[in-house]
């Protein structure tokens, strides 16, 4: 056998450069790695839902037996839905944490709870139970909450809420944001939709983005047309034009919720299936941000000067809140 034929052959450099090519990049994996994360998080939700319906019919039955009481446990105490406790109950998971005026919100699968001290006490907001607050907006005239079961609104300030029913009705609200009468909705039924009028009628603007969005959209109050939006198959979106065409902005990846500081909305804090992350120039550069264990929703108050974080416990949230930006927390109650 000759030299040649018993020589092995190097592969040339095409076809080297191909296979590096057809590798994907770290960017790429993690991206498909959030992807899988957020399909896998739909299929907890409509499963979750199913249990919750099944929960529905015998809440029914509970209701024959002689009444429903909607419980909170706290640090030793507890109490019913007209009364008020120290750890709020929200069901399942914890999707938002929001203030709204002078009361800060939590809201999860089953219930949400309201506190107008800061998070000392809570109260059981009667009007979203079942609602499944996944977002928060606040109009020139009215709060609207989205959730699986559609959008919902208040008219005296967040006290009461009423299902938006009719032609105008929308389902599976999995994001929402707004600032003065324009209104931006995610689902992953019909995409991005978006309202001029306060929530009162819609249009599509990008049926594909959207889908996967979840928690509250960040809307600039000065220029509407500009966006943030969590996304679940990846980290914090951007859009310059009014949701027609985004960008990545950054962040933790599987993004579920994010907040702006209304003082400074450069500084932007997300927590992601991966973390919680940090940004004090407009989403540019992030770096890891130090927030309670098993965090799942952040928001700010109006004054910028208290960020809360809201946790899972079982059925309750857990609420801190820190005043230094982050830095330092301390459980309201």
């Amino acid at each position: 056998m000759s030299s040649t034929s018993s020589r092995k052959t190097k592969p040339s450099a095409a076809a080297a450069k191909s296979t590096a090519a057809a590798r994907p990049t770290k960017g790429e994996r993690r991206r498909a790695r959030a992807a899988e994360q957020a399909a896998a998080a739909r299929r907890a939700e409509q499963r979750a839902r199913r249990l919750r319906w099944g929960g529905a019919a015998l809440a029914v039955v509970a209701v024959a037996a002689g009444g429903v009481f909607l419980t909170t446990r706290g640090d030793g105490g507890g109490g019913s839905s007209s009364g008020s406790a120290t750890r709020p109950l929200v069901g399942g998971d914890l999707h938002t944490v929001s203030v709204v005026g002078s009361r800060l919100y939590v809201g999860g699968h089953a219930a949400v709870a309201a506190s107008g001290n800061g998070g000392k006490t809570w109260q059981d907001v009667p009007s979203l139970r079942g609602a499944d607050a996944m977002g928060w907006a606040s109009t020139n005239d009215a709060v609207l909450v989205g959730g699986h079961p559609g959008l919902y609104r208040s008219t005296d300030g967040g006290a009461t809420f009423t299902k938006v029913t009719g032609k105008n009705a929308l389902g599976d609200v999995h994001a929402i944001g707004g600032a003065g009468d324009t209104v931006y909705v995610g689902s992953p039924e019909s995409g991005l939709l978006a309202s001029t009028d306060g929530g009162t009628t819609w249009k599509a603007v990008n049926v594909e983005a959207g889908r996967s969005f979840m928690g509250t959209i960040l809307v600039d109050p000065k220029d509407p047309q500009r966006l943030i939006a969590p996304d679940m198959s990846s980290g914090l979106q951007t859009s310059a034009d009014g949701g027609k065409t985004w960008k990545e902005l950054g962040g933790p990846m599987g993004a579920m919720a994010a907040a702006w500081n209304p003082k400074d909305i450069n500084r932007i804090i997300a927590v992601g299936m991966d973390g919680a992350q940090l940004s004090t120039d407009g989403g540019k550069t992030w770096k890891d941000a130090d927030v309670p264990k098993g965090t799942s929703a952040v928001g700010y108050d109006a004054t910028g000067s208290t960020l809360y974080a809201g946790a899972l416990d079982g059925k309750t949230a857990r609420v801190y809140r820190s005043t230094d930006g982050g830095t330092s927390w301390k459980a309201t109650s």
